[in-house]
């Protein structure tokens, strides 16, 4: 068990979206103080931007880790409450060396984290995370002195983020948008920047609250209830939902039906390789075979990653991606900026939506759909890392119409008819399996072969 000052755990310090955990259990002040000692140690920050979403614990760890900036000789400027893609944006437009977003996203209302990015606004990739890590671990680094103690400064807002977007897309259609921040974020910047852009709003659970009263911070079909029936009585165009810190976005069609995360990752990549004639698409190893679909549909590749956008960042830059998404609503847009921007996604999809004349429903009915299974199976944590040693060996004899594995992200098989993925869980004793097939018969075969044989695993 590893011990960061109030951080204890058998993992990691640092997971795909930064540090994360209950606070004041968790992630306590002292912690966050001691991360922002190091992320400035391994910057060689001297001016630094921080952010925050709406949780009750946000100014305490403001506070904290400013302190920790300032202790080191970096000058601060505080945003407040902010998207996390704005605070990523305005790192590079205010020409900061680090920016420090505190959020847990979706997480409950008890949970917070720290997310750090680099001077591009791009977050840091894994390398970068272990070695602040290794420094809080060590806490093998000076402070300055009393007299080049940083100051603290007040940000001026986020006008040149919502420039950015403005400038961005320029809407040709009276929209009738329905937006539902989920008292997060973007309360105020998504219903002001939709309207500026000539969008008739109206908005609901708009008002600042970091205990999330009216629904999960989580925008997920089962907490946008109220949303799809009020897209439905004002017969509004679209819904729109934000999650916590407004990276991610989710969508009610016109017909009051939630949009599926990967129906709409899958057709806004189909409309973007469309556009480019091609290219690459970034996705992570749980989004569905549609977005394959879509993108054979118009000469594009596509590439997986592991879970987590900090991933997907990195390979598109690698592979000069013309876009990435997972399929939880997060959609980074390379030729604007490498944050992904719910807010942003939104206008591109409008805009998207006006080029190919298409409702949101009509855009992505033309996506296959297919069936998708998910099963946990009970499993020791002691040993997890044997079993899933165990089932990289063994799954490619153990599945009909087997193709090709890949181990980035666990153990995932393509099948000629679907797919599968197995994936220790990193917080409970279990083994995740998702399947998707075809057809219905096909997913049930998938996940009856992927069940017998880690039952297989975990007893041999």
């Amino acid at each position: 068990m590893t011990c960061y000052g109030g951080f204890k755990t058998m993992k990691k310090l640092f997971g795909s979206s930064g540090v994360r955990g209950v606070v004041n259990v968790d992630l306590t002040p002292i912690l966050a103080c001691k991360v922002a000692v190091a992320a400035a140690a391994y910057t060689k920050a001297r001016k630094a931007l921080i952010a925050r979403d709406t949780r009750v614990s946000g100014p305490m760890l403001e506070h904290a880790v400013a302190a920790g900036l300032l202790a080191t000789g970096a000058d601060v400027s505080t945003i407040g409450i902010a998207p996390t893609p704005a605070l990523a944006y305005s790192t590079k437009a205010l020409q900061a060396d680090i920016g420090i977003m505190l959020t847990a996203s979706h997480n409950p209302p008890a949970y917070n984290g720290i997310k750090l990015f680099n001077k591009d606004g791009s977050a840091f990739d894994e390398d970068a995370q272990d070695a602040v890590e290794q420094l809080v671990s060590s806490s093998n680094h000076a402070l300055t002195e009393w007299h080049t103690i940083g100051q603290c400064t007040r940000a001026r807002g986020v006008q040149n983020y919502v420039n950015l977007l403005l400038d961005t897309v320029a809407l040709r259609r009276t929209w009738r948008v329905i937006v539902d921040p989920g008292c997060g974020a973007t309360y105020k910047l998504a219903p002001k920047v939709l309207k500026t852009a000539g969008c008739h709003v109206i908005t609901i659970n708009a008002q600042p609250d970091g205990h999330f009263p009216a629904r999960s911070s989580e925008p997920t079909r089962e907490s946008l209830v109220d949303l799809a029936r009020l897209v439905k009585l004002f017969r509004a165009d679209i819904g729109v939902a934000f999650d916590g810190d407004g990276d991610r976005a989710a969508f009610i069609d016109e017909q009051g039906n939630f949009v599926d995360f990967d129906q709409a990752l899958a057709a806004y990549a189909s409309h973007v390789l469309k556009t480019k004639g091609g290219g690459v698409v970034v996705t992570n190893v749980e989004a569905s075979m549609c977005v394959e679909a879509a993108a054979q549909k118009h000469g594009g590749r596509v590439v997986r990653v592991k879970v987590g956008d900090v991933y997907l960042s990195e390979a598109i830059k690698r592979s000069g991606a013309v876009f990435g998404g997972e399929p939880c609503g997060a959609w980074i847009h390379p030729q604007i900026h490498w944050c992904p921007d719910g807010l942003l996604s939104t206008l591109m999809l409008l805009k998207a939506l006006e080029t190919e004349q298409q409702s949101l429903h009509g855009f992505t009915a033309a996506v296959p759909k297919y069936i998708m299974l998910r099963e946990n199976i009970p499993c020791p944590n002691s040993l997890k890392p044997t079993v899933m040693a165990r089932v990289a060996e063994t799954a490619g004899d153990a599945y009909t119409n087997f193709k090709e594995s890949s181990t980035i992200d666990g153990v995932r098989l393509a099948l000629s008819d679907g797919w599968t993925l197995i994936r220790a869980s990193g917080t409970e004793p279990l083994i995740r399996i998702t399947v998707e097939g075809e057809s219905l018969k096909a997913a049930k075969r998938i996940m009856h072969e992927g069940k017998a044989l880690i039952k297989r695993c975990i007893k041999a």
